[in-house]
């Protein structure tokens, strides 16, 4: 039986367009949104209990990372069980709560899924690994020593050292592209897919409305194995042996696509799913494409542009769109600035001096993008990357390669609520990250108070994405870099809307430019006549 999705009127009435297309969602690490039960971690009823201030940013729908039962080694990235909530997180029960309130708020819920690789303690591999001769044997990546005893292949891991760890139960090496307690599934084996498509099933029927999939070109190898060749030098540092390979045989395999039509083939017997895949690497765009390509394939996918850049350009971000046009056939993409893989935004971009105002010039540029937007927790306050001390790491990649990774941890650590509260009523225990003395002064019920702070702004600015068509699914008609400013044209159903963001610390004179006309949003100081530092301005002619 199908799942009836929530009418939306809105969208009934204007257009046929689902509901994702022009989505803004919001990104919650469970681990760090809110604590309900006092052991310094952040878990489901937390999240529930705070859904109120996600619906009044006026997002579609909240993205949840793990929260799977999980020996916490990649922090729920590891995942010995797919149905099942671990215990520092709460119940299937208080998932169930999740969803129902959630619904209620208008806001459609995505989680995780992981399908390139589980824990080393989840059932399957603990079967695999007893010998070749068993049910599950071909479940995982396994292969022989080389003639010397050396690992299969060259493959490098990307959390430092060989993608190889020798196994002696089996007298086999096994894959792990990540940590050596992440082994890799076989999704070569068509009964892996059957497996994780079951557990797919299995949240749709406990009434999610779609899916971020986690490192899905990773989800296949070469059979063959073959060696990855040397990348060459670049000007930037190598931290990892993973940085010193071309990733051309260990992931990236093009019978990808082919099991992701098995998703969509899936999703397509309820009503209102949406999939989007995390696209990392050397290919990223091509991958995108391929993962997305027409009505068989995912919703959508988003990778890097953004997320590991040194500098935010107006270059960089016309050559981004340039890649989506509005074309038949092409998927749509998706935007993020944060997330928990990268370092907060307003830190790796700009100086302490800037990020007030860079803060909202993002936010206006954000809302203005083509494609889904993706807020990460937290960045609707303006929050900083947290300096986090060596004895007070818990990211594996940091701890493996300190002090040149600048750790995950950083941008993890916990929501800012209430001031003058303990731990600015993130928790009643001890929270397992520090907030940061910064991101203390900048709560939630600090910046509710004040009509001119950022979360104010925030919801400016998702509320006129949403009430401009050329916003939410116009097409692009001009993108152009003058040195530090910005020009983008977007335009649907006969509505035109032009956006003039100057990234630079001078002011930008606009003469010419069509700036003229209704103001729908003025940043930082902005006019139709100049825009000065870090200003924006956002006109329907």
């Amino acid at each position: 039986m199908n799942r009836a999705d929530p009418i939306d009127t809105e969208t009934a009435t204007a257009t046929t367009r689902p509901w994702w297309k022009g989505a803004a969602i919001y990104q919650i690490y469970p681990r760090s949104f809110q604590d309900s039960n006092g052991d310094g971690i952040g878990d489901l009823p937390g999240i529930t209990q705070r859904l109120p201030h996600v619906a009044s940013l006026g997002v579609d729908a909240i993205w949840i990372s793990p929260f799977f039962t999980s020996p916490m080694k990649d922090f729920g990235y590891d995942v010995a069980d797919y149905c099942d909530v671990d215990p520092i997180f709460g119940t299937l029960a208080d998932f169930d709560a999740l969803i129902a309130r959630s619904h209620e708020l208008g806001l459609k819920v995505l989680i995780d899924q992981v399908y390139s690789h589980t824990s080393d303690e989840h059932p399957w591999f603990a079967e695999s690994r007893m010998g070749r001769s068993n049910p599950k044997q071909d479940w995982y990546v396994w292969a022989d020593a080389k003639p010397d005893g050396s690992p299969p292949s060259n493959w490098q891991s990307v959390f430092g050292g060989p993608a190889w760890t020798w196994d002696a139960r089996r007298g086999q090496y096994y894959l792990h592209n990540f940590l050596s307690s992440q082994p890799q599934l076989n999704m070569h084996n068509p009964a892996v897919q059957d497996a994780v498509l079951d557990v797919m099933r299995f949240w749709l029927e406990r009434g999610v409305d779609g899916f971020r999939i986690d490192a899905l070109n990773f989800a296949m190898h070469d059979p063959q194995l073959r060696d990855n060749p040397p990348a060459p030098a670049t000007d930037k540092p190598r931290t990892r042996p993973f940085d010193f390979q071309l990733k051309k045989h260990n992931m990236s395999h093009p019978d990808i696509p082919g099991f992701i039509e098995r998703i969509r083939a899936l999703t397509d017997r309820y009503d209102g799913i949406f999939t989007v895949a995390e696209v990392g690497g050397d290919e990223a765009e091509v991958e995108m494409k391929a993962f997305t390509e027409g009505e068989t394939h995912l919703n959508s996918a988003y990778g890097f542009n953004f997320l590991y850049a040194d500098r935010l350009t107006p270059g960089a971000i016309c050559a981004a769109l340039a890649e989506w046009p509005d074309q038949d056939g092409l998927g749509w993409p998706s935007w993020a600035f944060e997330n928990h893989d990268a370092p907060r935004a307003v830190s790796r971009w700009w100086d302490a001096a800037q990020r007030d105002r860079a803060a909202r010039m993002k936010i206006t540029l954000l809302a203005c993008l083509r494609g889904n937007i993706i807020l990460y927790y937290g960045e609707e306050l303006g929050l900083t990357q947290v300096d986090i001390p060596f004895d007070q790491l818990h990211d594996p990649e940091a701890i493996a390669n300190w002090p040149l990774t600048l750790s995950r941890d950083g941008a993890r650590t916990p929501m800012p609520w209430e001031a003058g509260a303990p731990y600015c009523g993130f928790t009643s225990g001890i929270p397992w990250l520090p907030l940061g003395e910064d991101n203390v002064t900048r709560a939630v019920e600090t910046q509710h108070g004040d009509h001119g702070s950022l979360l104010h702004h925030t919801r400016e600015m998702i509320a006129m994405r949403k009430a401009q068509p050329a916003l939410t699914h116009g097409a692009v008609t001009q993108c152009e870099a003058r040195g530090d400013l910005l020009v983008l044209e977007r335009q649907a159903e006969g509505e035109t809307v032009r956006l003039f963001v100057n990234l630079g610390e001078t002011t930008c004179t606009l003469d010419g430019d069509k700036a003229d006309g209704e103001i729908i949003a003025a940043v930082n100081g902005a006019t139709p006549d100049e825009l000065p530092s870090f200003a924006a301005l956002v006109v329907k002619p």
